[in-house]
């Protein structure tokens, strides 16, 4: 099948913070040359970034119970149960069967998409979003991804940060650049959402994206909210929850109502039965939660790398996974900062919860906190922008395999 005449571009990606990664590169795309044609094929879950922005995917995949955490612990064998293996082999057919016919192929996550793209045999546009040179101090990419980002049909290999491009060039690896990070390019905080309150101490709880693991993170955090809330101090206290969209939050009453709290699903507020305490959920809204906000509690990726783009310090409960286990929470402190702060090495009980609380209110007596994580924001995600950045790289590869677009 001849190119089509329009540009063609297909995203990859292997996760929901990948996802959000894509389709906001899709949306620098759009706005840069508005009629190219994109499409998606997201290895892990739904693609429900690309379809909120109607980009055709490849294929219609499902969630898995691991949510893309598949080898960690017994996850791969729940997964194998529930198909995971056919659903690979159909997404593996379809980049071979139909991702030759798009004129450039852009790589978003780890060495997964990128097999993926390699298997299309087109040029491909490499974004690195899963790993980075802060980690350890030195980039140390496994031998498949090393070679596959050395393939003369990868054309670029981008970073999700400035240090890991030099590391990468310094390694020999000429065509690493870094030109931004996407995910700081979410909707502006809308006042009219939620707005800062004087003389309120406000908790953003950012409990995830995976289900069930998000509700019981929430659970956990109700918990601390408990405990907090038991602690004198002047000000009272407010604490709103990111909610991402899932049929699954109607499992959270009676999760919550084993420990004292009771939603009211009329205003989407859960209300302690022993303290005057409210935790607001508040759905598509994390922007505005994290504008509002004066701490995070995150038991989250993206969301508490977002947390960190705004500025505000972090706190991390361990779960009981599968994603969020303390190996997860200790690398992410390593890979954004000391404004990022994980409580025990064990599933949080009382006595973790006691320590987290303890945690936050010395954060918040903190006079020389927002000065360093306004420096952890600028060098560990970096300002808005990195979406139409990214995309003038794409675009600029894609006038090279095709000089008549430039």
């Amino acid at each position: 099948m001849p190119l089509s005449p329009a540009p063609r571009i297909l995203l990859i990606s292997n996760g929901h913070g990948e996802d959000l990664n894509g389709g906001l590169i899709a949306d620098g795309l759009r706005q840069c040359s508005p009629g190219l044609e994109l499409a998606a094929l997201p290895i892990v879950g739904a693609g429900s970034a690309y379809g909120r922005r109607g980009l055709p995917l490849l294929h219609q995949g499902r969630t898995l119970p691991s949510g893309g955490m598949v080898y960690q612990g017994l996850n791969i064998w729940k997964d194998l149960a529930a198909g995971w293996l056919q659903q690979s082999l159909a997404q593996l057919w379809t980049a071979w069967r139909q991702g030759r016919h798009y004129d450039l192929v852009v790589s978003i996550g780890d060495h997964v998409p990128l097999v993926f793209a390699l298997l299309t045999g087109r040029p491909t546009v490499v974004f690195l979003v899963s790993t980075s040179s802060f980690y350890e101090g030195r980039l140390r990419l496994s031998a498949l991804t090393r070679w596959c980002c050395r393939r003369r049909r990868v054309r670029v290999v981008l970073t999700r940060d400035a240090f890991s491009a030099r590391d990468l060039q310094a390694q020999g690896l000429a065509k690493a650049l870094f030109r931004g990070y996407p995910i700081m390019d979410m909707p502006a905080p809308d006042p009219g959402q939620v707005a800062r309150q004087e003389g309120t101490r406000t908790l953003a709880l950012v409990p995830g994206s995976r289900f069930p693991e998000a509700l019981h993170n929430l659970v956990l955090m109700l918990r601390l909210c408990s405990q907090l809330g038991g602690l004198a101090g002047d000000g009272r206290w407010r604490f709103l929850v990111a909610v991402v969209e899932s049929p699954h939050w109607r499992e959270l009453a009676p999760l919550a109502a084993s420990f004292g709290w009771q939603l009211d699903p009329a205003d989407g507020v859960l209300r302690s039965a022993t303290d005057p305490l409210e935790v607001r959920l508040l759905p598509g809204a994390l922007a505005s939660i994290l504008a509002a906000s004066d701490l995070v509690v995150g038991m989250a990726g993206t969301a508490v790398e977002q947390a960190v783009g705004f500025g505000r310090p972090v706190v991390q409960l361990v779960g009981r996974g599968p994603q969020f286990s303390y190996a997860f929470a200790e690398s992410q402190m390593r890979l954004l900062g000391p404004t990022v702060h994980t409580v025990g090495r064990r599933p949080a009980e009382r006595g973790e919860l006691q320590e987290a609380a303890d945690l936050i209110l010395r954060l918040l007596a903190d006079a020389d906190l927002p000065a360093r994580c306004a420096e952890a924001a600028v060098e560990r995600v970096g300002p808005p922008g990195g979406s139409r950045r990214i995309a003038e790289t794409v675009l600029e590869t894609l006038a090279q395999e095709r000089p008549e677009l430039s």
